[in-house]
This record gives C-alpha cells, structure tokens and sequence, in this order.
C-alpha cells in the first residue's frame, strides 16, 4: 500500500515541500529511508517504531520503504518524525487518506509526546506562499504559529492526538490568532537613557545614528559608560514593525532561540565575545547552514565591544554584509542566504592602556603601541562606520547630580519623526533609513550648497577622508538636517557631521 503525507524542509529561511512517500509490501522485514536524509531524519526511524507501539498501535511488520521527495534536496531535522509516523499508518489501513492538503511537522518522543522543533515559523510562512493553510504542529509552537493569519494550525500534544484528529473521533480547536501589537505593548526594555549621567556628546551621537540607521563607534577610557550607551541604542530606535519582527523572528526560530511568546518584539541586541569565530559571527555550520552573530541581529544591534581584541578576520568579514545588509554563507552542506541589515555599534579603548587623551590619568602607552593598536581596525572597516565619537569621563558631581536626564521615550520621539521624514522621502525606492543611501539617492535628496561643499572640502582635506567617508558625512548630515525638520543641508549640518569623523584623523 502506497501513501504520501505533505512536510518542509528549510534551506537557510525559505521552506521546501516534501513529499513523504511511504510504500509497505510483502516481503523480508526491513525498513529503508531514502531522500538524501541526514543523521537526525535516519534516527526517526527508532523514535517513530516506539511512537506507534507505545500510542497503542501496530507497526507493519513488513518491507517499509520511506521516500522524501525530491531526492536531490538534504533532509535535515528531527521534524519529519511526524510525517514519516502518519504515512506509515495511512500506508498501513490504520489512517484515513483525508489527509492531502495538511502539512505535519513535529519530533516524536518514544512515548508518542509530540516535541517542539526549530523553524516552525519560517516553514509555516513558506507553506502559505506555496497554497498550503492546515498544519498539524507539536503544542510547544502553539504560540509561534498563532501569528500567522489565515493559517489553520492544529497544535497537538501527542501521536494519539493527531490519529484521532485526522480520524474524526476527536474535534480539536485551531490555534487562536493572536495580535502582535498586544505582545509589543507588554515587552520593555531593562536600561534607558537617562540612566545615563552627563555624555551630552555621545547621547547625541547616538540620537543620530538610531535616525538615520546609521553605524556608531564609542571611542573612550574604560569605565566612562561605553557599554551602558550602547545598550541604551535599541530603547531610541523605532519599533518595529510586524514585518521586521516576522523576519527576526525567523532567523531566531531557525536557530533555536526563540522565547516562549512565540515572536521577537523588541529590536534585538548582539554581543559576541571577541572571542568569536569569523563562522560563529557569519554563520555556518557542518551540516546545516544557520544564521550567525550578524543575521541574528538583523533589524537590530551587533554590539562589539573592545573592537581591536576581535580577530582580523572576524572584522574583515563584516565589511560586505555591512553594504549589502544580507550575507550568503557557503558550506559543505549547502548554501544560503540570510538577512543582516543590523546597525553595527562598537567601544574600544583610545590606546592599550585605556588613558590616551585622559585628563584625569597618564598615558603610559608609547606611540608605536597606540598606533600597533589602532591599526587593528583597517582602513576600509572604519570608513563604514558613520559616527565615530571621543566618550569622555564622567565627572562625580555629574554622577550624584539629581538633575534629570533625558528618558529614551522623548529622544524616540524624536527619532521617530525623523524616520517618517525619510520613510515618505524613499516611498518606493526600496531605502529604508538614509545610511541605506546609494550614491544615486544622495545625488537626488542631499544636494548641497556652495558653502556646504567649501565645508566638506576642508574636512575632506583635513582629515585625509576616502570617498566613501565623503558620502557618510553627507549621509549624516541629512540625518541631522531631518532631526531638525530642514528640507535643505546647511554648513552647520556638515560641520557638525563632519565632526563625528576625528578619528579617521586620528589613525593616519
């Protein structure tokens, strides 16, 4: 007897249907498994015998042939326990054949309790676009499948529960679909800005950059709030959309990191150790390619802190994903494309000792060192990020000041009205934010004048800046232009975006 059950694969984020095609003939006992399946799929073959015994059920003691179709695709995961389990019992007459049109996905335990698996989300948002709405799901991605809208996602708990779903003897409720702006409203952030005493400079600083999506670097002696900026950055960003949070929450979902809501609400924020590998960082893997460091930040922050300790490589390999806001990662097990358009913000110390440029304590650095030191960070790397600022010591009054500080909800407001003044401006030219800005868009919205080029000339000059340094100035500036509602670029926008850049200065 001949049947076929409808499951996913996953090759990086977009999902392929399977086909679980399960033959059961006379013949010597045997069970073979076929379809390019990997290690996990081949072990299913154990977890779905004592599924089946163990919900009360015969296994074919017969000649049990299992083909994943198309062949020519890598079957990787532990979710096709469910599909292979339902096939061999329609195979089998102990099953209905009402089954077409349903795509089962879920891990099988040896009691027949259904497990929860990883791309749940992404496989489920594939399997629309390709005409499929009814999915069985095991009950512990209830709530990542609840976001999808008109889907008709069943979520059991156990193998019994499915045969008496697919049987008719029992009635199951789909899951309800549920609002992502309920959940959005509910999840806060633990720091805010005005956490933050004094630094009028790199609060700035940071304002700019989460208006115009641009890439910051926290230059400053050890203990002066680097850190603690930077983990301000998400909580002045705007929220995100349900979209972008789809998009999160894929990468998370493929890499096994999702929460137990179901969906990424708030913008997330990385910090791999400077430890990390270039792999660990890009991503990869020796079977399955997953998303790394620089994807799982995607719509949010990648978070370096102390920048030269990070491996040459590792820093070199952010360089194209930081243009093109995606990366295509190419291992012995495939290839795949993910998604990483994150805004990069990272500290480091002006020198070895931390003290160059202290008022407070000595430099004992030689200039050889400062310059071995600085040079860690290449040319071509520095120039991609956009804001480049000197954080300076906190002073102790400043510290036990009871003035108030400026909460992140007023800057985010700012922020936010800024974003829409650049949202209506790229209406349709598929740019986001102005540090996504071609050279064909700064020609078009950044027109300067014959005072703002004189400006830019001396920084230019004076500075010893690239061509793309050039071209981040003037996308900063139009950022500082939009925080001031200014249709136009002015000088003082140029200079002060122009100031941002010392430090280019500073490595020569």
């Amino acid at each position: 007897m001949l049947s076929k059950v409808i499951s996913f694969a996953l090759r990086g984020l977009e999902g392929v249907p399977v086909e679980v095609e399960t033959d059961i003939n006379k013949g010597m006992v045997a069970y073979e498994l076929v379809g390019l399946p990997d290690a996990a799929v081949k072990e299913s073959k154990e977890r779905v015998r004592s599924a089946v015994k163990n919900s009360v059920m015969r296994f074919p003691i017969s000649k049990i042939t299992v083909n994943l179709a198309p062949a020519d695709i890598k079957k990787e995961g532990s979710h096709y326990d469910l599909p292979i389990a339902v096939s061999i019992l329609k195979a089998s007459d102990q099953l209905p054949y009402d089954t077409d049109g349903t795509v089962f996905l879920g891990e099988l335990a040896l009691d027949g309790t259904l497990r929860a698996v990883t791309g749940i989300l992404p496989m489920l948002i594939s399997a629309k676009a390709h005409g499929f709405t009814r999915f069985v799901v095991p009950f512990p991605n209830a709530n990542e499948a609840s976001f999808i809208a008109g889907a008709e996602v069943y979520a059991l708990k156990s193998l019994k529960e499915v045969v008496a779903f697919i049987s008719g003897e029992e009635a199951f409720s789909p899951v309800a679909h549920r609002s992502y702006e309920s959940v959005k409203r509910q999840r806060t952030y633990d720091c805010d800005l005005s956490f933050v005493k004094g630094q009028r400079v790199a609060k700035r600083a940071l304002e700019i950059a989460a208006a115009g999506g641009h890439n910051i670097l926290l230059v400053g002696p050890p203990g002066t709030g680097k850190t603690m900026l930077a983990r301000c950055l998400p909580t002045i960003m705007p929220d995100m959309t349900f979209e972008e949070a789809l998009e999160v929450t894929k990468i998370h979902s493929v890499s096994g990191e999702l929460s137990e809501e179901g969906i990424v609400a708030l913008r997330p924020f990385r910090t791999p150790h400077h430890t990390a590998t270039t792999i660990s960082l890009c991503g990869g893997g020796n079977n399955r390619v997953r998303p790394g460091e620089i994807s799982k930040a995607h719509n949010g922050v990648l978070f370096l802190d102390e920048l030269p300790e990070y491996s040459r490589s590792a820093l070199e390999a952010l360089r194209q994903p930081l243009e093109d806001g995606q990366i295509t990662v190419t291992r012995a097990g495939g290839a795949a494309t993910f998604p990483a358009d994150f805004m990069l913000c990272a500290s480091m110390n002006p020198c070895p000792c931390g003290n160059y440029g202290s008022a407070e304590l000595p430099c004992t650095c030689t200039p050889a060192q400062i310059k071995r030191y600085r040079a860690k960070i290449s040319g071509p790397l520095l120039d991609r990020i956009d804001l480049q600022v000197e954080v300076d010591s906190v002073k102790y009054d400043d510290l036990i000041s009871d003035s108030a500080e400026e909460k992140s909800a007023v800057v985010k407001g700012r922020v936010e009205a800024a974003r829409a003044v650049q949202r209506e401006r790229f209406n349709g030219e598929g740019v986001r934010s102005n540090a996504g800005m071609g050279e064909r868009q700064i020609k078009k919205y950044c027109r300067l004048s014959r005072d703002c080029e004189d400006v830019l000339r001396n920084a230019f000059e004076s500075l010893h800046l690239s061509a793309r340094a050039r071209s981040r100035i003037i996308k900063v500036a139009r950022t500082i232009a939009d925080l001031d509602f200014s249709s136009d670029i002015l000088p003082r926008h140029i200079l002060e975006a122009a100031s941002y850049r010392s430090f280019d200065g500073d490595m020569i």
